[in-house]
């Protein structure tokens, strides 16, 4: 984990449209915004679905209408046979690569690529032999929740950690495509935090970034988004991605959030407590003689904040005084010592 910000990841899916050298390219551009980590996916049509003309296999609503299941799994796929060339590629431009495997066959081709964490997208959350094949790894393993229930998520979070998974991030998401802001509720990222007891972070499919900083805001300590080429018009989910001068402001702004949020403790800065100048703290008001009782006559609760606070005033009230003071004189802790009232 980075302590100056969230780690950010940025996601390929299937924006290079084909074509690997695209592929590469957006793995550069992930590189050039800042990225910590560029995310690929790996799977084949058959490993998603079967080759079927149903109305089960046709996508009813959102932007893959009409879609047919396998055909869209297939045009979007990025094929086992690059994914070495592209882990290979990232090795040498120095940006951290590893991938979403979607079923056994995935785990084990990227295994052989020494990947070094994994990532369980939201609709295979629910196959527990993934997981659990994932997890027998000893890799950390990111798992989106997108569309989950609690019950659901708990099965998979329980299903890693039996497994021998003892670095477990969990990422909060919307399975819509864009995600508006009304579909999402920022406080699971903490709901998910107290329940889980591990990193907690956002899988964002929204338009722009503002969805992305209030996460942050939230305690979201991973954002992973879609990236983009500069000005791509083409391809499945260009409409929820980002390019690389969108994602270098968000991970620019990312770093100003986090220093915003700041400790995990309480804390007030020099700079503010200076301010402490404008607390009322008690003051006399009339000259006292030594062995002169103090009254409200010749003391007050008062600005500035340079004397005993205003909690000790009734319990210096009518006791003498055991010093000489002029009028105007802040009262300070000797006259507490001297009069043996504790301070707390």
């Amino acid at each position: 984990m980075f302590k100056t910000r969230p780690t950010f990841i940025a996601e390929i899916s299937c924006n290079h449209n084909g074509s690997i050298k695209n592929a590469k390219k957006l793995i550069l551009e992930a590189k050039k915004a800042g990225a910590d980590f560029v995310k690929l996916q790996t799977y084949t049509a058959d490993t998603m679905t079967i080759k079927s003309n149903s109305k089960d296999f046709i996508i009813k609503k959102g932007i893959w209408k009409n879609q047919n299941l396998w055909n869209l799994y297939n045009e979007a796929k990025t094929p086992f046979e690059w994914q070495k060339d592209l882990f290979d590629f990232a090795k040498k431009i120095k940006i951290k690569c590893f991938s979403t495997p979607f079923d056994e066959t995935a785990v084990d081709l990227l295994e052989k690529l020494n990947c070094p964490l994994y990532k369980i997208a939201s609709f295979e959350m629910n196959h527990l032999p993934l997981i659990k094949k994932v997890a027998k790894t000893n890799k950390p393993i990111i798992i989106s929740t997108g569309a989950a229930t609690i019950k659901e998520i708990d099965e998979a979070y329980n299903t890693a950690k039996k497994n021998g998974c003892l670095n477990i991030t969990l990422l909060y998401c919307v399975s819509s495509y864009p995600a508006k802001p009304d579909d999402f509720n920022l406080n699971n990222i903490q709901i998910m935090k107290k329940r889980y007891n591990c990193r907690v972070g956002l899988s964002d499919h929204s338009k722009g970034n503002d969805i992305a900083k209030l996460a942050i805001a939230a305690g979201a300590d991973v954002i992973e988004k879609h990236i983009k080429l500069p000005n791509q018009k083409k391809g499945f989910d260009v409409k929820f991605s980002a390019d690389r001068h969108e994602i270098k402001k968000l991970i620019s702004e990312m770093k100003i959030i986090h220093k915003y949020l700041g400790k995990n403790f309480f804390y007030r800065s020099k700079n503010e407590k200076s301010s402490n100048q404008f607390k009322r703290s008690v003051y006399t008001v009339q000259d006292i003689k030594k062995g002169q009782k103090i009254t409200k006559k010749n003391t007050k609760i008062i600005r500035p904040g340079f004397g005993i606070q205003p909690k000790f005033f009734i319990k210096i009230l009518n006791k003498k005084s055991p010093f000489n003071y002029r009028a105007g004189m802040p009262v300070k802790n000797d006259l507490l010592k001297k009069l043996r009232i504790k301070i707390i």
